[in-house]
């Protein structure tokens, strides 16, 4: 990177004042031509496959960007193919003015935990505002708005609807209608695939920052897609621009990508959690235990006073494709099930393009229930808020099966799928 500037330094020096601003951006455009063909090579050493739409925002869209005092949506997981931050990697090209960061839930680090108050401030690396979007405010408003002309969006999902950076980039959008700003989407992949499409479509009247649209719990959608999706079909009416992904295809799971994975939040530290969330992490509110605070988040499931072996073998019965299940006993290190001993399941991932994991949710739940029927007690406002109806737990307590549990919501869900095909950016 140092090279790259001392060749934008040299041209200043060399040209002196009688430069122009169009043999500038001229001889910048050469420069970080150059720069881009070298983060192409760095990644193809790094063993990355496609292009993400940071990467193709740096090699080509920037010019767009050439006269816009730009914001930035993101956080740690903002990085291009070559792990250098969207920030750094903007605010490195002179012809381009990056003015505000805005910082989603777990903050601009990724370090605050889930829930948590995250404060605005003044980045000392930048000197640059940095505005919280999961504070006082979940919107961005005018005063955050007035030094900005197009906002960017760079945050990696985890391709689960209750995940919250699809709510903020929702926000976002709705604040950039409301304000007359533009906003771009650079577009990454989702780690679970997008072939795979489950569970229950949202029902608005459960809508939730966990759940703003009625989409499906695992919508196999990129952000991208997602934000054209919710831009058209549910009338945000921004002025939106998707950078798309190069190389990117709908069968391809993160492993795939050649990309390297950085946490997306504290209690997502390996893509593979990634696969299990959508699982084990719809089982708050139902009285079973998910691992989080131990070192290996939302890898198991079960409970105090639970015989590990019996359920294991419940749940083998079920024969779920993709997935095995190992008698197990766990103690998160924190949180508030501190030090509590649990006895369950942990979740073994043998075949991650065949695991159905929204239904695998379901079969936890209703084999705990043949298990150990005192475990499950369903919490109503939790589990309807989480899961987007009331019709899963309405089918828990009514003693029903997994099959009859997941047919009831295959009507709202074979809608969503064709919905979704008008806003699919890749095969």
């Amino acid at each position: 990177m140092c090279e790259e500037s001392a060749n934008v330094g040299g041209m200043r020096a060399r040209y002196g004042t009688t430069l122009s601003r169009k043999a500038f951006l001229g001889a910048t455009a050469a420069a970080t031509a150059l720069a881009t063909l070298r983060a192409r090579a760095r990644a193809a050493m790094t063993g990355a496959r496609i292009m993400l739409g940071d990467d193709v925002l740096l090699a080509d869209a920037w010019r767009d960007l050439r006269d816009a005092r730009i914001g930035i949506i993101t956080n740690q997981s903002g990085v291009t193919s070559r792990l250098e931050s969207v920030v750094d990697a903007l605010r490195r090209n002179p012809a381009l003015r990056v003015t505000a960061l805005f910082a989603p839930e777990h903050g601009l680090r990724g370090d605050r935990p889930a829930g948590s108050y995250v404060p605005s401030y003044t980045d000392e690396r930048t000197g640059l505002p940095v505005y919280s979007l999961y504070g006082p405010t979940r919107i961005p408003d005018a005063h955050m708005l007035a030094n900005v002309d197009v906002l960017l969006f760079d945050i990696q999902d985890v391709g689960c609807r209750t995940y919250t950076f699809v709510s903020t980039m929702a926000e976002a959008m709705k604040a950039a209608r409301m304000h007359d700003k533009e906003i771009w989407i650079l577009d990454r992949p989702n780690p679970i695939g997008g072939a795979m499409v489950e569970g229950p479509v949202l029902e608005p009247r459960y809508a939730s920052f966990i759940g703003l649209y009625p989409v499906a719990m695992r919508h196999g959608m990129t952000i991208g897609e997602l934000a054209r999706l919710y831009n058209e079909a549910f009338g945000i009416g921004a002025r939106l621009r998707v950078i798309p992904m190069r190389g990117w295809r709908r069968s391809m799971l993160w492993n795939e990508t050649g990309l390297a994975w950085v946490p997306t939040s504290p209690n997502i530290p390996t893509w593979q959690t990634t696969l299990l969330y959508p699982a084990t992490g719809l089982l708050d509110g139902t009285g079973l235990n998910n691992g989080v605070g131990t070192a290996a988040p939302f890898a198991y499931a079960g409970a105090r006073d639970v015989d590990s072996f019996a359920y294991a073998r419940h749940l083998a019965e079920a024969q779920i494709p993709g997935i095995r299940f190992m008698p197990a006993s766990w103690s998160p290190l924190c949180g508030a099930a501190h030090a509590t001993e649990f006895h369950g399941v942990e979740l073994m991932i043998a075949d991650a393009a065949r695991f159905p994991a929204v239904r695998t949710a379901v079969e936890l739940i209703v084999a705990m229930r043949e298990t150990a029927p005192r475990v499950v007690r369903p919490k109503r406002a939790t589990m309807d808020r989480n899961w987007g109806t009331a019709a899963v737990r309405e089918g828990i307590e009514a003693g029903f099966d997994t099959e009859r549990i997941v047919r009831d919501w295959e009507p709202r869900l074979a809608a969503f799928r064709r919905l979704r095909e008008r806003y699919l950016l890749y095969d």
